[in-house]
C-alpha cells in the first residue's frame, strides 16, 4: 500500500470559506506556531514560572503574556500560586495539555532520526522504565507492530465535512532565530520549522491524503497561492516534498516526509480526544496490518515497554546544563504539574 492511497474522502467545489473538517487542522490552529511549541518545549520540561520561561525562550514579556494567555483560554495550561507577596503564579499542563505527550514523543522521534545532535537534551532522554537512552516508537495497541504510512487507511468518520475556514491569526508568524537560543539550549530546529508554521504543517499533512497537484493542495487547505507556493518551495529544500519529473506529476513526500507520519497520527489523535465535539472524528484510521482500529501508542524501542506521561527523563548532566539552577530538584520531561 503507499502513500497514495491513505486519502480520505474529499469535498469537490467546497466554498472559499470552508475547509475539510480535520483533527490534525484543529490541532494545528491551537499549537501551530514556533513560539508556542517553544513554550509547551519548557513546560515539558516542568518549568512553568514566568521568570524562568522569560530565561529560557528569549521571549518579549509580551509575547510571553500572550501566548500563555491564548494556551490557557484554550484550556492546555492552569495557574498555581507560589507566592502571595508579591503574588506570583507559575503555570502548568492541564490534563488537555499533559495529553500533548504523544505528539512530543513522535517530534522526538523524527528530530532524532534525520536531525541528531547530541548536544540537544531531547535527542538525549532517557526512559524511566529501563533506565536508557531511547529514542520513542509510535506502535498500532492492538498487534503492537510499529506504525508506517503505507500500512495505515483512512475512513470518513461521522464528524466528516466542513469546517470554517481558520482565517488569519491574531499574531504575525512568529519567527525564532537559531543564534538566538540555540548556543545554550539547542532545539529541534528543523521540527520546529515544519510544525511551528501552521500552513507548513497542514501542506504536510494534506501531502498524506493523496494531495499531489498544487491545485489540490489549495483547494483542501483553503490556503492563498502565495503563501502555498512559499510553503511547498520550503518543504521541496528541507527534503520532506519532492517535485516530480514533469508538471502533472505534482509533489511528493521523500522518505523524511513519511517519516513525519507519526507526528500526523498523534495531532489527530489529539484532536480527535479534545476538538472533535459531538459529531465525532472526521477520519477514521486502520491499521492494515491486523485490521483493526488504529490506536497508537509510544513505546521504548531499547525495552519494549510502554511509555506513559512523565516515563522519559533528562540525564543529570544534560539537566543541569539546560536548566542551570533550576535542575537541582529533577524532574520528568513530558509530566504534568500537580
Amino acid at each position: 500500500m503507499n502513500a497514495r492511497s491513505i486519502a480520505p474522502p474529499r469535498q469537490v467545489g467546497a466554498p472559499n470559506l470552508s475547509v475539510q473538517a480535520h483533527s490534525v487542522s484543529r490541532a494545528l490552529n491551537l499549537i501551530g506556531d514556533r513560539w508556542t511549541l517553544l513554550l509547551l518545549y519548557c513546560l515539558f520540561l516542568g518549568q512553568g514560572r514566568f521568570s524562568d520561561l522569560l530565561e529560557m525562550t528569549g521571549m518579549a514579556r509580551s509575547v510571553l503574556s500572550k501566548r500563555l494567555r491564548r494556551l490557557e483560554e484554550a484550556g492546555l495550561l492552569r495557574r498555581r500560586r507560589y507566592q502571595q507577596h508579591p503574588p506570583r503564579d507559575e503555570y502548568l499542563l492541564t490534563e488537555r495539555g499533559a495529553d500533548l505527550h504523544d505528539v512530543a514523543c513522535a517530534v522526538i522521534a523524527w528530530d532524532r532520526r534525520w536531525h541528531y545532535d547530541a548536544r540537544s537534551p531531547m535527542h538525549r532522554l532517557r526512559h524511566v522504565g529501563c533506565g536508557r537512552e531511547f529514542t520513542p516508537q509510535q506502535r498500532c495497541a492492538a498487534c503492537g507492530e510499529t506504525i508506517h504510512a503505507r500500512e495505515v487507511e483512512w475512513r470518513a468518520g461521522p464528524g466528516a465535512g466542513l469546517d470554517p475556514h481558520p482565517g488569519a491569526r491574531a499574531h504575525r508568524r512568529s519567527s525564532i532565530a537559531a543564534e538566538d537560543i540555540a548556543a545554550t539550549q539547542p532545539l529541534m530546529q528543523r521540527s520546529f520549522e515544519i510544525l511551528g508554521d501552521r500552513w507548513t504543517a497542514m501542506t504536510v499533512a494534506a501531502a498524506f491524503y493523496r494531495h499531489r497537484r498544487f491545485g489540490e493542495f489549495q483547494e483542501a487547505l483553503g490556503i492563498a497561492s502565495n503563501i502555498l507556493s512559499e510553503r511547498l518551495a520550503r518543504l521541496v529544500e528541507l527534503e520532506v516534498l519532492e517535485r516530480g519529473d514533469e508538471a502533472r506529476d505534482g509533489y511528493r513526500l521523500t522518505d523524511q516526509g513519511l517519516d513525519l507520519f507519526p507526528i500526523i497520527v498523534a495531532l489527530l489523535r489529539w484532536g480527535d480526544r479534545w476538538l472533535a465535539g459531538r459529531k465525532g472524528p472526521p477520519l477514521l484510521l486502520f491499521h492494515r496490518s491486523c485490521g483493526q482500529p488504529l490506536v497508537p501508542v509510544v513505546g521504548c524501542d531499547r525495552c519494549g515497554e510502554e511509555v506513559g506521561q512523565g516515563e522519559m527523563r533528562l540525564s543529570g548532566a544534560m539537566r543541569k546544563r539546560l536548566l542551570g539552577d533550576a535542575a537541582s530538584a529533577p524532574a520528568p520531561a513530558g509530566g504534568r504539574g500537580s
